[in-house]
């Protein structure tokens, strides 16, 4: 089985590239979903330990934590360390499972694969990029979205010139979203022989 990480700054289309893979046939292990699920589960209860008052009724109030770290690089860490493991440990159970079933593919959807040096994880690399203004438009028209955060996020993320260095494949959502899905498709086409043409179809 081929292990594809799919990875990509804010902003860039990262997570509708990951459905079009999904919708081409493709398991798809997505790390910000699994940290959802984590913060309602096993991971609740370590965040609380650490950062008191974040959790109510077994769950983390993202909100609360998001004010605990931010501008806190030591917080941020600690955070980290409690939180990648888990991430990690599901995705390879993730990763056995579909291995088991006969898969020839799956895709793991890692939004900082470089930043935690998730390379040695997979088989290939698809970063998703776009033109910097078109980045910066969709990432303001966020709820909540200011300068100073698009800006503060960017700073933490490997620059997007660098992860298109690192890339294996490259789908640039900036042409649309038809080319991007094409793209999928030829990626999907190119590393299983073919055999997902009529799912990705």
């Amino acid at each position: 089985m081929i292990v594809l990480g799919l990875t990509g700054s804010i902003g860039m289309g990262k997570s509708t590239t990951a459905r079009m893979f999904r919708d081409a046939g493709v398991p798809v292990h997505d790390s910000d979903e699994t940290v959802h699920r984590l913060y309602a589960g096993k991971a609740a209860r370590l965040i609380e330990k650490r950062f008191p008052g974040v959790v109510h009724d077994g769950v983390v109030d993202r909100e609360k934590l998001a004010k605990a770290v931010l501008g806190q690089p030591d917080a941020l860490k600690d955070l980290e360390r409690i939180v990648h493991p888990l991430v990690r440990a599901d995705a390879d159970a993730f990763l056995e499972r579909h291995g088991q079933e006969g898969a020839r593919l799956a895709l793991l959807d890692i939004p900082l694969l470089f930043e935690t040096g998730g390379e040695d994880r997979v088989d290939r690399i698809v970063v998703v990029t776009a033109p910097a203004e078109v980045q910066r438009e969709r990432v303001l028209v966020r709820p909540g979205m200011t300068e100073e955060k698009f800006e503060a996020i960017l700073s933490r993320q490997v620059p997007d010139a660098e992860k298109r260095r690192r890339a294996d494949y490259i789908i640039d959502t900036g042409q649309g979203m038809d080319a991007a899905r094409r793209r999928v498709a030829e990626i999907v086409d190119e590393l299983t022989g073919g055999k997902s043409r009529e799912a990705a179809g």
